[in-house]
C-alpha cells in the first residue's frame, strides 16, 4: 500500500522518520524528497512498513497528530501517475 506523510518540518530526517514510524512496525522503504536546487526536505515523504495492518495502525495515530511543530498529514499513498 504505501504512507504519504504530509505537511514535515523541513529540518525532518530520514532517522527521525525511522523512529516514529519504527513504533507501529518494521520500516521496509523511506522516500524524503529533496529540492534538486537548494537540497532541502520538500516536507513530504512516503513509507512502507512491513504489513497493510501496521500502516493502517501508523496512519489512525498519526495523522492529524502534531509532530516538530506541525500537524502531520497522514495517509495512504495514491499511485504515481504517469507523466506525459
Amino acid at each position: 500500500m504505501g504512507i504519504y506523510v504530509g505537511n514535515l518540518s523541513y529540518d525532518v530526517t530520514e532517522a527521525d522518520l525511522n523512529g516514529i514510524f519504527g513504533e507501529y512496525g518494521s520500516v521496509k522503504r523511506l522516500t524524503l524528497p529533496t529540492d534538486r536546487e537548494t537540497g532541502r526536505v520538500r516536507g513530504f515523504a512516503f513509507v512502507d512498513l512491513s504489513s497493510d495492518a501496521e500502516e493502517q495502525a501508523a496512519i489512525d495515530a498519526l495523522d492529524g497528530a502534531e509532530w516538530m511543530g506541525r500537524d502531520l498529514r497522514v495517509n495512504k499513498a495514491k499511485p504515481r501517475e504517469p507523466r506525459r
